[in-house]
């Protein structure tokens, strides 16, 4: 058994570092407000910054909302490099960029330690049972020390490459989940409204070719209009944010990934940022003047009107 740093305690990683100490590790944690009372009653041990962490753990695990959070609690005051000795590991489980990920990579190498990146994908209810999927990034020998870790807390565990390439892979299922519920959202506005029954369309679809997880689980978000998170549209928003500044880098256009995020900025402006990304399909129906719940207008009624 090890001893284990844990840094973000939020809805994601609290249900993480749980799964953490039920392997028997010794787990020492913080979060600025403050860790859940839970953690503490099973055996978490807290600390006051994330040096104290690092001076007490030999593998430190971060899961923060965004880049600069990652950046501060690892090189600002009280930070994890402060408190790092040789031979540690630092795992950033967040979902943050995939070129800036490679410089705080180096900044800890230099300090004798190796860095995974290791960004996860399952959202709260993959965290809660221990059944996310994770994509990593990093030396073989480093992946390999942790990996029995990152097996307490998912499942489909892959190595994608060297460092950053964990977020790279991260950024490519953010891209592909918003645009699968753009496509799911446009699917059921569109029987909605040409007068089909959509949890029967769905249910339709369930079995063919158009057959997702994200038809499974957010199609029938959109229809039961249950939009609490989830996952949050801001969150998605910073991810694809992440993607459309790493294709400008790299010179490449995205151009769904950036329909998407106008219809996300649509929620926003709707005050939709804490809704879950199901959500989307709320801008959609904005647009449409037509919600998936309301009653058509008759369909037959309306191309009699134009005639021929």
């Amino acid at each position: 058994m090890s001893n284990i740093g844990f840094i973000g305690l939020g809805v994601m990683g609290a249900p993480m570092a749980q799964h953490l100490l039920e392997g028997g590790h010794t787990l020492y944690v913080h979060s600025r407000s403050g860790p859940p009372q839970a953690l503490l009653d099973a055996g978490a041990q807290s600390c006051a910054n994330a040096a104290e962490v690092a001076r007490q753990a030999e593998i430190v695990i971060l899961m923060l909302p965004d880049t600069p959070d990652v950046e501060r609690v690892l090189f600002g005051d009280n930070g994890v490099a402060a408190g790092l000795s040789g031979g540690k590991v630092v795992i950033d489980m967040s979902s943050i960029s995939p070129i800036e990920t490679r410089e705080f990579a180096g900044r800890i190498e230099a300090l004798g330690c190796d860095y995974v990146d290791a960004p996860v994908s399952g959202g709260e209810v993959g965290a809660k049972a221990g059944t996310l999927s994770i994509m990593a990034g990093g030396k073989q020998a480093a992946f390999d020390r942790v990996l029995p870790l990152l097996q307490l807390m998912g499942k489909n565990i892959t190595l994608v490459g060297g460092v950053g390439d964990g977020q790279i892979a991260k950024v490519a299922n953010q891209v592909i989940v918003a645009l699968t519920i753009e496509a799911v959202g446009e699917a059921l506005v569109l029987a909605a409204k040409a007068g089909a029954d959509p949890a029967r369309v769905r249910q339709a679809l369930m079995g063919g070719f158009a057959s997702s997880r994200i038809l499974e689980v957010h199609g029938e978000r959109m229809i039961r209009r249950t939009f609490d998170p989830g996952f949050r549209i801001a969150l998605h928003q910073k991810d694809l944010n992440l993607a459309l500044s790493t294709a400008r880098k790299l010179g490449l256009s995205l151009p769904g990934t950036a329909s998407c995020q106008q219809l996300f900025n649509v929620c926003e402006a709707l005050g939709g940022e804490a809704w879950d990304h199901s959500g989307l399909v709320r801008a959609l129906e904005h647009m449409a003047d037509f919600a998936i719940g309301d009653t058509p207008a008759s369909a037959s009624g309306d191309s009699a009107g134009r005639g021929a």
